[in-house]
């Protein structure tokens, strides 16, 4: 590998992006031969499609992009495992035949510009350059509320996250093999990169709107992805469980006190409607409690499975290796 002149994988995830994969892929190859041109990065770089599973023309047009330029190549997912998933099958793809890589998402949101500034960051002795969004300007201030209250909502509970950063970040060899040895199946990257350590620094830019198609990230898998993030990488869920139960035994034992002074001194009332309030809140209390719980019981059952993280059923550049497990 050349010292001086880095090999970079641009590492994509696709899934049903066949109406922006045809306006992004020209993109992302212009910004990679503008890189080799400036002598950042060797001419061996390469853009590396993720097929996630779709069930529309992406495996097709990516296969078609390969045959075309060889500074395209691919590989799909047997089935949809998810965008994490996917990002981490690239990610271990590459680690082994390049110097670094760059992980964006396909729809053109993200400013392509912003990887010089980040090769340059890595040339500097960085090891990990976050992308991070500059301002939210361009949001409706309900995506704004709630895209910053997950942020925030991530670090209160004790998943250390970068700040309006998604998943748009290079990452060294040498960081990829220490992550190597994450095994986790509950896959949260953008809180799992910076366990890792080594020295980082961030870019910021500006966010665009998507090129082509529709967003596959509406609120639903935005909440979705928060609780799977804090139930990954923290226990302070069930800290507070426990905090409230003590603090909700507390008030009960009061409550004990308190009734039976009143029956000994002959005070005692009917109390129907206080008593069901009671019941009917410590029951949802119960059961939110037991639902948590049961997430984390959940991810310690698929954990103890072991089943692979991703499968590899096809390579543009393998046709005949049938599959990889990782």
């Amino acid at each position: 590998m050349e010292l001086s002149k880095p090999i970079l994988w641009m590492v994509i995830p696709c899934y049903n992006e066949q109406e922006v994969l045809p306006v992004t892929a020209p993109l992302f190859r212009g910004e990679l031969q503008e890189l080799a041109d400036a002598g950042k990065i060797s001419d061996k770089s390469r853009i590396l499609f993720v097929n996630d599973g779709s069930k529309d023309r992406t495996w097709e047009i990516i296969s078609d992009l390969a045959k075309a330029d060889p500074h395209f190549i691919g590989i799909s997912q047997s089935r949809n495992r998810g965008h994490q998933n996917a990002v981490l099958a690239g990610l271990m793809e590459a680690k082994d035949v390049c110097d670094i890589t760059i992980s964006i998402d396909c729809d053109g949101q993200d400013d392509i510009k912003a990887m010089g500034a980040m090769v340059d960051s890595y040339l500097a002795g960085a090891e990990v350059v976050y992308g991070v969004r500059s301002s939210r300007e361009t949001d409706t201030f309900f995506k704004r509320f709630t895209a910053e209250s997950f942020y925030k909502l991530l670090n209160k509970m004790g998943a250390e996250v970068v700040y309006n950063h998604a998943d748009y970040r290079l990452i060294s060899a040498r960081v990829l093999d220490s992550f190597a040895d994450f095994h986790e199946v509950n896959i949260f990257l953008r809180g799992m990169i910076p366990l890792v350590g080594y020295k980082s620094d961030k870019v910021y830019y500006v966010r665009a709107e998507r090129m082509a198609g529709k967003s596959h990230y509406p609120l639903s898998k935005m909440m979705a992805l928060a609780f799977d993030g804090i139930t990954s990488l923290s226990v302070k869920p069930i800290s507070i469980i426990t905090g409230f139960g003590g603090v909700v035994s507390l008030v009960g034992f009061i409550g004990v006190i308190w009734a039976i002074i009143m029956a000994i001194i002959g005070k005692t009332v009917a109390g129907w409607a206080s008593m069901v309030c009671i019941i009917c809140f410590l029951g949802g209390i119960q059961m939110l409690s037991l639902g948590v719980i049961g997430q984390y019981v959940g991810k310690i059952y698929m954990e103890a499975k072991q089943r692979p993280r991703y499968i590899i059923s096809e390579r543009t550049w393998e046709p005949y290796e049938r599959h990889y497990k990782g």
